[in-house]
């Protein structure tokens, strides 16, 4: 389940600081994506390469924004953000495929090109922290990486790479 939790927020884009706010803010993730992986030797994760297609065909709907994603050609998610005016902040929830369990919802902080999906898990007494971080290169170029912390304060990374924006 972490697993396919990372997966799905790993690929998830983020936007510019200059697009616009609020769930319109979100269009950015429409689209088709080459998307290269690499990833470490963790607690968390085996060491290995991807290269695959990433598929997001979104849609807004009053105050849902929804994208379902496609990787390898295969529906594996359907996520779903939700944007608070108030406070600014994002809500993702990420609905896997396939009949598997809801995975629990996170937060989407933004912080100009930079986007975070952070969350914790808790595994016989211990915390650990999570996060996915996208930062925007371009338009069309996500820079991104996953990492843990014990503490929240040290983070060790899983896995790394980069998204480029496929033309039709």
């Amino acid at each position: 389940m972490r697993r396919l939790l990372s997966l799905l927020l790993l690929f998830t884009p983020a936007v510019l600081a200059a697009a616009p706010q609020g769930l319109d803010a979100l269009a950015g993730y429409a689209g088709r994506w080459k998307a290269e992986i690499h990833r470490f030797k963790t607690a968390y994760s085996d060491r290995g390469e991807d290269l695959f297609e990433l598929r997001n065909d979104c849609w807004r709907s009053a105050g849902f924004f929804v994208c379902d994603q496609f990787v390898g050609g295969e529906s594996k998610a359907l996520l779903v953000f939700l944007y608070d005016a108030k406070s600014g902040g994002y809500a993702s929830y990420p609905i896997a495929a396939a009949g598997v369990p809801v995975v629990h919802p996170g937060a989407l902080v933004l912080q100009g090109p930079v986007w975070t999906f952070p969350w914790d898990t808790e595994e016989a007494g211990k915390l650990t922290h999570f996060r996915v971080v996208n930062t925007w290169e371009s338009a069309d170029s996500i820079l991104f990486r996953q990492e843990y912390s014990a503490d929240g304060k040290q983070w060790t990374l899983m896995a790394e790479g980069r998204e480029t924006r496929l033309k039709d």
